[in-house]
């Protein structure tokens, strides 16, 4: 590290430890010297040798309009510690639209489209905000980049600019502010019942044909039982396959709506190809065709509910299943302790698999972020909005704030490291806890906060030992294909990809179901359903795609 980078690092824990002063103690307990104790300690901040204006608290009251996305599993509450926490901290009151998160994409497209859309409008994830450019209803964000220096830092440090240049449009600007991740976190990958693979000494898999061999020996032991049942539709599992076969699955597509895309970028070729009917492509849809024909992979996998899948899992009835860091901890192992008995089984989340062309792996460490409405700009207090929703969302401060909570209320401190408060659980993290972090207080939302994402020593204190070990040997076991180059489409030439890309998306997904499933075949099937697709316009949207990349480059 620079001597640079480490006066700002030791600048930025100053911040940290300033601000957690200043939050300690904020709800029930010690409530009046509580909110004493915020004002000196922010009127000491403020006043402290900020050059980068890092710092943010509105000198008078403020209050800001926010569309809210409503979890089911932590129903927004008015008296949440969250909400005070970030009026004592900033002196900024949100007022929220909040919707249901099921139907948050259609009312966030009505309110946008209507002008009635709040001011912030968080959870959106690269590529949502594409309709909304044309007709001036959000922000063109990075125009105002130079006001939001928490922001700029990240992507500095992080070395995240490329990344960034991916979410540019035709005219050169980007219209969604993405949440960061200072290293690549690696989420879904297969979960094992360990205990049954120690039990009948099969050696944990490392590649897909390791895999096969364990489902092939468990077939054997347990004849009457598929040892693996999937979920979500089998997307996630394709996902994390394709890059594995030579599919490059890094166009925004892909990575945002869980499908390997069609139109991909070969880096090698500097090119964009349609993959579907490429022979890494079949090779891939042969490889699952052969697991459902031998018996090996439940066919329902592509059509059954994610809680039929689960339940086969946690019944016993299945060994291995598509999961992620997260889920794994808050619903696997709970419900299994309820099926199986507390002790009966060991449940261990497996690095993602190798395939043909290596142990590669498709992310990105951009995520779901912000829009901003255009008449904000109208809000006199503007600029202090930008300041407020840079700090919140790209401090460290603020990060850990709305990830961990109030000190001495929430979370302590114990030789450096934090730790939930005795009386607080969070993802199994205190299981003797009584309160839970996002139901009762409402920190750790998805709305503010990247449970494994931020600055890297943040996002590994909330992780287990094994969750840790997990994203470590992902990230030292495991090649990242680079980050694809933008296609910045005109609002004609995006209506154009999208009515040749949509019919070829919907035929690629029936039958590439299909052929897994031994419904069509690989060996008798495979050419017309090349020809349907080039049919259906491949060729007129390659060259548009290429047309518009090479033009774009060439500017």
């Amino acid at each position: 590290m620079s001597k640079s980078a480490k006066r700002l690092l030791s600048f930025l824990i100053v911040v940290v430890l300033v601000v957690g002063v200043l939050l300690s103690g904020c709800g029930n307990k010690n409530s009046s010297s509580s909110s004493n104790n915020t004002s000196k300690q922010t009127q000491t901040a403020t006043n402290n040798n900020d050059p980068q204006n890092l710092h943010f608290k509105s000198d008078k009251p403020l209050e800001f309009t926010m569309l809210y996305s409503d979890h089911p599993n932590y129903p927004y509450k008015p008296d949440w510690l969250l909400w005070k926490a970030i009026k004592d901290a900033t002196n900024v009151t949100l007022k929220l639209t909040i919707v249901p998160m099921s139907d948050y994409s259609q009312k966030r497209s009505l309110l946008i489209s209507s002008g009635q859309a709040p001011e912030i409008i968080p959870k959106t994830y690269p590529g949502q905000e594409i309709p909304f450019v044309s007709s001036g209803a959000i922000l063109p964000i990075s125009d105002y980049i130079n006001q939001m220096p928490n922001f700029s830092r990240e992507v500095k440090e992080w070395g995240l600019q490329n990344d960034i240049n991916s979410l540019k449009q035709a005219d050169g600007k980007f219209y969604v502010l993405p949440m960061l991740h200072q290293t690549y976190s690696i989420q879904y990958s297969l979960a094992i019942r360990q205990d049954i693979f120690e039990k009948n000494n099969i050696p944990i898999p490392n590649t897909w044909d390791e895999l096969e061999s364990a489902l092939k020996k468990l077939k054997e032991i347990y004849p009457n039982t598929y040892p693996m049942s999937d979920r979500w539709q089998g997307k996630a599992l394709l996902l994390n396959a394709a890059p594995t076969f030579g599919i490059p699955v890094s166009s925004s597509d892909g990575l945002y709506d869980w499908t390997t895309g069609n139109v991909l970028y070969n880096s090698s070729k500097d090119d964009w190809e349609f993959y579907p009917t490429s022979q890494e492509y079949k090779d891939m849809l042969t490889y699952f065709n052969r697991l459902v024909k031998e018996g090996l992979l439940d066919p329902a996998s592509f059509t059954q509910t994610d809680d039929q899948a689960i339940q086969k899992f946690v019944t016993g009835k299945s060994f291995v299943i598509m999961t992620n860091t997260q889920e794994i901890q808050n619903s696997l192992i709970n419900r299994m302790n309820d099926t199986l008995g507390k002790g009966n089984f060991k449940v261990t989340q497996i690095l993602p698999l190798a395939g043909p062309k290596g142990a590669v792996l498709a992310g990105s460490r951009l995520e779901n972020g912000i829009m901003i409405s255009s008449k904000a700009k109208d809000d006199p207090n503007f600029p202090q909005l930008l300041k407020f929703v840079d700090w919140l969302w790209y401090s460290e401060a603020g990060e850990t704030l709305t990830k961990w909570g109030v000190e001495g209320v929430t979370y302590q401190k114990v030789n450096g490291k934090f730790q939930l408060m005795p009386d607080v659980n969070f993802m199994n993290l205190n299981p003797s806890g009584t309160k839970n972090l996002q139901k009762d207080y409402g920190f750790s939302g998805g709305v503010f906060a990247l449970i494994y994402g931020g600055p890297k020593d943040l996002a590994e204190s909330m992780m287990t030992p094994e969750v840790l070990k997990f994203e470590n040997d992902a990230n030292t076991q495991r090649k990242w294909l680079p980050v694809p180059p933008p296609v910045p489409f005109t609002e004609s030439q995006r209506e154009q990809y999208n009515m040749l890309n949509q019919p070829l998306a919907d035929y690629v997904q029936q039958m590439t179901y299909k052929f897994i499933t031994g419904v069509a075949s690989l060996d008798k099937d495979w050419d017309s359903y090349v020809q349907q697709c080039n049919a259906k316009g491949v060729d007129q949207l390659v060259k548009l795609t290429n047309d518009v990349y090479k033009s774009s480059k060439n500017k």
